[in-house]
């Protein structure tokens, strides 16, 4: 990356109207270049910090920015991306090293995954502003080496070894390619609000957020990830973004949304609604007809709706934060349908967000499961006779997913399995290979998992439950 910094010169010079002497001074712009060795340094000093404070990527590459302002956005870039994937690929990268320090996992990603050849690290460690240490025989005997494939399968998948067990349950033989596939970059995936965008403008929101048509979904767009040293499209640019066109969500979000066929005309309750991602694809199925109540347990949360909800056109949704709450009450047993997105270990999200892999414990999974359980009760009180609960978890592990399922169902005999991918296909929302993906990826209690692997999309797990009899 190139910068600049000011230099100045003095010098004699006469003025030609007094005849007298005076001191010249002008100014050039020096451009330096930040080499690869400086970059490396910095990606090892974020990632130090982001070990050792347990912080996010974002905030530690904050800091470090504050600090650096001789760094251009291609450098950031850089330094940020290599951290990013140093955090996704943590495990392989420290066997291939032999030591799980910062600076091992930085330099076994540049070889495993950037796939720098051990001379041109060499080459990087010379460079002006390179970490200190100069590389040792072992840490070049391991580059040399560059193999990890007798290594185990938390190692090769990249995933923490307590989660071994709940990995092999439900990939299988698959898990190490399924976990792998959460190592990679993510697309960004957006949502084309149907309440605002014609048909007639699609065509052209696709060239001006340089993505491409979904393969999953009728009316959404993918932007395909980025070289890992490549800046991010910033999507809140797209001016589309700010007039409320499209929503940045996953596909997979998007199709678990879709798991709801909500329909113009119900009454529909989003249990867990946050920020309104799916509120907002709730009202646009239903063509703005009908009412969808939004409601959180903590009400801090649905502030973030409010930006959103305005600029969307969507004029069928109801809030239900703390000044209104008593509502809830009065609506037991009215609901054609109830979307419950739990809280949960966030496994799904591991590609964007590679940090917390490594965060989630076992401690933190009982803690998800018992509030699952606790939603999964109070949300069903709402479901009216014949009524849908669409239970939807951004993880794959099933202990959040099949377990929670099968767990409330034995202890609540008025609430059965329905199809759920055939409830995603009856809502007109995907398209032929979406449809193929949903019914690929039903599992064997009546669900959808959806994977990075399987569906190209965030790890999902969806399932549909219909209430019996009478309330």
């Amino acid at each position: 990356m190139n910068h600049r910094i000011i230099r100045y010169q003095e010098s004699d010079a006469i003025d030609t109207a007094t005849n007298d002497k005076v001191i010249a001074i002008t100014f050039s712009w020096t451009t330096l270049i930040m080499q690869d060795g400086g970059r490396i340094s910095a990606a090892i000093e974020i990632l130090s910090d982001v070990i050792a404070s347990r912080t996010s990527v974002k905030v530690a590459v904050r800091k470090w920015n504050k600090g650096a302002r001789y760094a251009g956005s291609k450098d950031r870039a850089w330094i940020a991306g290599l951290v990013l994937d140093a955090l996704r690929r943590k495990n392989s990268a420290s066997w291939l090293m032999k030591s799980d320090s910062a600076r091992s996992i930085v330099l076994g990603t540049l070889r495993l995954v950037w796939e720098l050849s051990s001379n041109e690290i060499r080459q990087a460690f010379t460079d002006t502003y390179a970490p200190s240490t100069a590389l040792t025989e072992q840490e070049k005997s391991c580059l040399d080496e560059n193999r990890i494939e007798n290594a185990p399968e938390y190692v090769r998948g990249d995933y923490p070894e307590w989660l071994n067990e709940p990995v092999l349950r439900v990939f299988q033989s698959d898990a190490v390619s399924e976990c792998q596939a959460f190592a990679h970059r993510a697309s960004v995936g957006l949502r084309i609000n149907t309440l605002k965008c014609s048909e007639e403008y699609k065509s052209k929101l696709f060239a001006n957020a340089n993505g491409e048509s979904s393969e999953l979904l009728k009316h959404a767009l993918r932007i395909p990830a980025p070289d890992p040293w490549t800046k991010d499209t910033s999507v809140v640019r797209i001016p589309a973004y700010s007039k409320g066109l499209v929503e940045v969500q996953d596909e997979g979000s998007q199709i678990s949304a879709c798991a709801s066929n909500a329909k113009p005309g119900e009454y529909v309750l989003d249990y867990c609604a946050g920020a309104g991602g799916k509120t907002l694809a709730l009202s646009a199925m239903m063509s703005n007809e009908g009412t969808v109540y939004a409601y959180d347990r903590d009400s801090r949360r649905l502030t973030m709706m409010l930006p959103r909800l305005k600029k969307s056109g969507a004029t069928n949704i109801k809030i239900i934060d703390a000044a209104n709450r008593q509502l809830m009450k009065d609506k037991l047993g009215k609901f054609d349908c109830v979307l419950a997105d739990v809280p949960c270990t966030g496994t799904g999200t591991w590609r964007r967000k590679p940090e917390s892999k490594w965060l989630v414990s076992e401690a933190a999974l009982s803690k998800r499961i018992s509030a699952q359980n606790e939603i999964l009760r109070g949300s069903a009180k709402y479901v009216k006779p014949n009524g849908r609960l669409v239970y939807v978890v951004c993880s794959f592990l099933m202990e959040e997913g099949e377990d929670r399922i099968e767990e409330f169902l034995s202890a609540n005999s008025e609430f059965k399995h329905i199809d759920a991918a055939g409830e995603a296909i009856a809502s007109g929302q995907l398209t032929e290979l979406g449809e193929k993906t949903v019914r690929d990826n039903q599992t064997n209690f009546g669900g959808v998992r959806l994977t990075p692997l399987r569906s190209n999309t965030d790890g999902f797990f969806f399932a549909v439950l219909q209430r019996q009899g009478s309330y």
